[in-house]
């Protein structure tokens, strides 16, 4: 399942994120969209958990969690047009 994750404290790195959805189940990859020029942090980013069951527990679990001051922002991405 793919995960869609926004609002994302610019202080978070994927491996503090992997480690907050590898409760949930096994995380396959985690990507955090970065600027292409100054290489920042765009705020949100994407989550592909193994099976479907554990992703929507960590889509339920996480939507809302406040890291380093941001509520997470967590939900089923949508397939690219």
């Amino acid at each position: 399942m793919n995960i869609y994750v926004s609002n994302i404290s610019f202080q978070v790195s994927e491996n503090e994120l992997s480690s907050h959805f590898a409760k949930y189940g096994n995380v396959e990859s985690v990507k955090i969209i970065v600027d292409r020029e100054t290489g920042k942090s765009r705020g949100f980013g994407f989550v592909e958990m193994s099976d479907d069951q554990a992703g929507d527990k960590a889509i339920e679990g996480l939507n809302g969690l406040e890291i380093k001051d941001r509520p997470l922002v967590v939900k089923k991405a949508l397939p690219r047009k």
